[in-house]
């Protein structure tokens, strides 16, 4: 074996509600950057999340359905404290690992993570960039 995965990470797809308030969600709270959208069908956007990994936003049917917190997508912030404050300002719920409402997680190596529902219930963790 050279070494190298077999497999790397391309993107991660989610099936929303409605496109324009996933989209402003993802761009305006968490801060992605949308890049070219190869379907210009008007149900599809995609938006960059480093190491040319992308989040795929797929428009679908009306219907919310329910997640689980241990089933969720995970980005770094430079201070997850910052990224409380916005959550705060913008009325977005947050929780810790144990789903304890307005509080954070210290990992036992330090790293603070907080976890909170985009608009169609999806998990998001955000967690302080260890690099």
């Amino acid at each position: 074996m050279s070494g190298k995965a077999s497999a790397v990470f391309n993107h991660l797809a989610i099936y929303v509600a409605d496109l324009k308030t996933s989209l402003d969600f993802y761009t305006q709270i968490i801060g992605l950057d949308t890049v070219p959208e190869p379907f210009h069908d008007g149900k599809h956007a995609w938006l960059d999340m480093g190491n040319k990994t992308k989040l795929h936003i797929i428009q679908g049917p009306g219907e919310k359905k329910v997640y689980f917190q241990n089933n969720h997508c995970c980005l770094s912030v430079a201070s997850v404290d910052d990224f409380i404050a916005k959550l705060e300002s913008n009325k977005i719920e947050y929780a810790n690992a144990k789903g304890e409402k307005h509080s954070f997680t210290k990992r036992v190596d330090g790293i603070k993570q907080v976890f909170f529902q985009d608009p169609d219930g999806y998990w998001v963790e955000i967690n302080d960039d260890s690099e």
